[in-house]
């Protein structure tokens, strides 16, 4: 079927933002874990060099900080929007080696976002939008590597994981 590319975060981060997800996202939908993805339909029939890629790639990148800087709405759904200054490059980076085999989707510009709510009626939404809001303050984190997983139709399965190796400037 696909592969699917997230940011791994930091685990006092990554808490926050699963705990929101299990709260707010439909249980009957909800069977991945809060994720930031960041390509979502790679060619699995090219795994072995999407592997080799992504570990080159990982081994020369610091561990990223980032900031989370607001609660946004998705229409039906919410999110939490970050900060990654390190990431467009890397991104970038891999836009240009995948292009001719990338979705329209996965072509577009990266938003960095952590989904915990979608698929929901616009109110439901709305209702969210402002809980989350209300309790809101900017924070930091670290996104610490890269997760590759197999997309089935169904909850992902973990392919690989890449930590970032590379020194900090």
């Amino acid at each position: 079927m696909a592969l699917i590319l997230t940011l791994a975060f930091d685990a006092e981060t990554f808490a926050v933002f699963d705990a929101a997800r299990r709260r707010h996202f439909p249980p009957e939908r909800n069977f991945i874990p809060a994720h930031l993805t960041l390509f979502h339909a790679l060619p699995d029939d090219e795994l072995p060099a999407i592997r080799d890629r992504l570990a080159a790639l990982a081994r020369a990148t610091p561990p990223l900080p980032f900031t989370v800087i607001e609660v946004i709405s998705l229409g039906r759904g919410a999110a939490f929007r970050l900060d990654v200054p390190g990431l467009k490059p890397l991104h970038r980076s891999l836009l240009h080696d995948w292009h001719d085999r990338l979705s329209p989707q996965d072509r577009q510009g990266l938003h960095p976002h952590v989904t915990v709510q979608n698929k929901v009626a616009p109110d439901a939404a709305r209702a969210t939008v402002q809980e989350l809001r209300a309790a809101f303050a900017p924070f930091d984190g670290v996104a610490t590597g890269l997760l590759l997983w197999h997309y089935r139709g169904g909850p992902w399965e973990a392919a690989a994981e890449f930590p970032f190796q590379g020194d900090r400037p």
